[in-house]
């Protein structure tokens, strides 16, 4: 199984340029981005390096004709798409709490006709943590806790966010939202910017959110109390047991004044927003396991119809993708 699973990683990472020369020129930066967030939540042999627990999931996907009007991508055609899901709890521990006010995950596969595919990383936040991959790893080394004192150095924690002050606006928005009563209502965005192509130059760019028909839902501190840190999977299950969830796929489009390239900044909501489609999810995994456990999710395996944007994050994700899922593999193997 291991070697299948690596061919389909190297796959995915060579159709996406993974391995072109820029990202090579990237592999120490990609290695110490996974190093520090083994470092953060410790090694969890055969666990994710970020949203290790979470659940797989599946159903489909049928796009409308206002995700025509912008993308020639197979997957707006009006055709049920295949898709393969991943709900997950933000931290790289795999016993992270369900009660924690970090992120939760909505990662995608679609799988298009031809053999194309369509992955995505989508959190519960309208931002990411860092606008630049330099960042990355300094963010997550300054939160990691001291091995004297069991607790980050404040000084240094200080330093980092006074001389990185846009690293804080994913932290202000989680602070002040309500921990979600369920994967099946919380709102997940696509915090990067993409170029959505009718035909070759004929461009917009977009972001995208997936909003839950069920309508967005958070637990109280009272009701908090209440809750075990494992309900998120359970309550997943039951809920698509008794019927199937759906989110509202809705595209923002940029302005010509809109910032493509930092994901820590959104776009104001005044600009128009249109329904491109309906994301279903009708199966969940009876257990841990699952169809999503080998993919990467990597948010550079686009359809046609597609393009990254020069987002620096964005186009630096793919490679600790990838390392994190050779080390993951090679746990399982060794078990």
């Amino acid at each position: 199984m291991k070697p299948l699973l690596l061919a389909i990683a190297a796959s995915a990472a060579v159709g996406s340029g993974l391995l072109s020369v820029q990202a090579h020129a990237q592999t120490s930066q990609a290695e110490s981005q996974v190093n520090a967030l083994e470092g953060l939540a410790g090694k969890h042999p055969g666990s994710r390096r970020s949203g290790a627990k979470g659940i797989c999931a599946s159903g489909h996907f049928v796009g409308n004709a206002a995700g025509r009007e912008l993308s020639s991508a197979a997957v707006f055609s009006g055709e049920r798409i295949p898709v393969v899901a991943r709900f997950s709890v933000g931290g790289g521990s795999p016993k992270a709490s369900d009660k924690s006010k970090s992120v939760r995950g909505l990662a995608l596969q679609f799988q298009l006709p031809g053999g194309a595919q369509w992955q995505m990383a989508n959190i519960s936040a309208p931002v990411f943590f860092v606008s630049k991959p330099e960042q990355f790893a300094p963010f997550v080394q300054a939160r990691t806790a001291d091995p004297a004192t069991g607790k980050p150095n404040p000084e240094k924690l200080k330093a980092f966010n006074d001389a990185n002050p846009d690293t804080l606006r994913q932290a202000a928005y989680l602070a002040q939202a309500p921990v979600p009563a369920s994967y099946a209502t919380a709102n997940y965005w696509g915090v990067n910017a993409f170029e959505f192509e009718t035909a070759p130059g004929k461009g917009q760019f977009v972001r995208w959110q997936f909003v839950p028909e069920a309508g967005v839902m958070g637990l109280s501190e009272e009701q908090l109390k209440s809750m075990g840190d494992d309900f998120l999977a359970a309550e997943l299950r039951d809920r698509v047991g008794k019927g199937a969830v759906a989110f509202d796929f809705r595209l923002q489009l940029a302005d010509a004044a809109d910032n493509l390239i930092d994901p820590t900044l959104a776009w104001p909501d005044s600009r128009k927003v249109v329904s491109a489609g309906k994301l279903v999810i009708d199966s969940v995994s009876p257990d841990s396991g699952g169809a999503c456990d080998a993919m990467t999710f990597n948010p550079l395996v686009l359809p046609a119809g597609i393009k990254p944007s020069a987002d620096p994050v964005l186009n630096a994700r793919a490679a600790p993708y990838a390392i994190s899922l050779g080390r993951r593999l090679g746990e399982v193997d060794r078990k």
